[in-house]
């Protein structure tokens, strides 16, 4: 159980950090060093910095709800607070004991104080100013257009594809925000839309006024219908900052995930295959961290692929970009995916690439092409930095010469 473990070091970094906070007031003036203000902040303090429990612990409606988004704020804030304070604490530090500090220019070292307020109040001011953006920033959402050409003739002149991903509907999503993903998809026109897993956030609950959310989704317009395939957070778990818990029995997916979708007139393809308008093959996988979850049979792609016809073209939704060699080799022409959200918060968003071999974007592997999305919702933190929530708009042409 990883979050048992890591609770100690979670632990730490709140102490360090309060202590911290406690160093900088007295050094800004001698007065803030009195309980006074001590009290009050450390209460504020440790209630953010518990919220996760609390959130975790208490059921009863509304507090749960207000303490699982407020904890979803604070473990953004989190990490900028940390990134921030360790950084110059670090640079203040280490130039204070320098060589260079020491004997060239030794009276600066009788400032310390004063450099801890003037190092401090540009690690609280940034930790205010990246956080308050990523929060306002992960309120967009934009439009990201990828051409595809697919090595196969069709009766279709072509294919304008909208992707989608990790809405993540639950305590960081709002109904305004769904809105502004339909009315994206609608303003481009398309004529299939995949949202290729990770609807939900592990708990249906979650989601405030589901059945106005699924009436937003079900205005998706496009010529030949929304379809979707399952993600690893699809299914219902207890989940603590990030972290699930192991059960002994298997998870039962909870069945209201399905009517909801029923309602917002999505179609789910779980390892199964649609042949649209007789020109192309959609297949949406299982994913397979879900098929463990729920004991069950996910298919090879080479057993998807076999008993259709390879001279149509063969599009597939897989949440997770994590087998596109053999999705290749098994004569896949386009697969879709999500669940990388590309990192969602520097510097997250430069370590993901290392992680995956195609973490966001569009990556050629043989005659395939592989387009992952950064998603249209956020998990976890209820930020975006670096980032951004996306439609992918993938304009697919057919053309036969380009196949070797």
């Amino acid at each position: 159980m990883l979050a048992v473990f890591l609770s100690p070091i979670y632990l730490l970094f709140q102490a360090y950090i309060l202590l911290w906070l406690y160093a900088w007031a007295d050094s800004c003036s001698p007065a803030l060093h009195s309980l006074f203000f001590r009290i009050p902040v450390t209460v504020l303090y440790l209630f953010f910095a518990v919220s996760p429990l609390t959130g975790f612990l208490i059921t009863k409606e509304p507090l749960h709800h207000f303490l699982r988004v407020i904890s979803n704020y604070w473990l953004g804030t989190l990490e900028y607070i940390l990134l921030f304070i360790i950084t110059f604490d670090v640079i203040r530090r280490v130039t204070g004991h320098s060589f260079f500090m020491k004997y060239r220019y030794p009276a600066m070292l009788h400032t310390m104080p004063k450099n801890l307020v003037i190092f401090g109040g540009f690690a609280i001011g940034l930790t205010l100013m990246v956080s308050i953006y990523g929060v306002l920033h992960a309120r967009r959402v934009y439009v990201r257009q990828d051409p595809v050409v697919i090595e196969k003739s069709s009766s279709l002149p072509g294919l304008k594809i909208a992707l989608i991903a990790d809405l993540h509907l639950g305590y960081n999503s709002t109904k305004s925000h769904v809105r502004k993903i339909v009315d994206t998809i609608n303003s481009q026109n398309v004529d299939l839309v995949c949202i290729a897993g990770d609807l939900f956030d592990n708990d249906y609950d979650a989601i405030k006024d589901p059945d106005k959310v699924a009436d937003i989704l079900s205005g998706i317009k496009s010529r030949y219908g929304t379809y979707a395939c399952w993600g690893n957070h699809d299914v219902s778990e207890k989940i603590l900052a990030g972290f699930t818990f192991p059960q002994k029995e298997t998870i039962v997916r909870d069945g209201r995930f399905t009517e909801f979708l029923h309602h917002a007139g999505i179609t789910m393809l779980e390892d199964e295959t649609v042949c649209i308008d007789n020109a192309f093959y959609l297949v949406g996988r299982r994913d397979k961290d879900m098929a463990k979850k729920e004991q069950l049979l996910r298919k090879t792609f080479s057993e998807i692929t076999e008993p259709l016809d390879p001279s149509l073209p063969i599009i597939v939704m897989d949440h997770q970009p994590g087998e596109l060699s053999e999705a290749s080799d098994a004569g896949v022409d386009l697969d879709l995916s999500g669940h990388t959200h590309d990192g969602q918060m520097f510097p997250a968003n430069l370590v993901v690439h290392f992680l995956w071999e195609n973490a966001c974007g569009v990556l050629k592997k043989g005659a395939m092409t592989s387009i992952v999305t950064s998603g249209a919702g956020v998990w976890g933190p209820a930020m975006r930095v670096g980032t951004n929530n996306e439609v992918v708009i993938a304009n697919v042409s057919f053309d036969p010469a380009t196949d070797q």
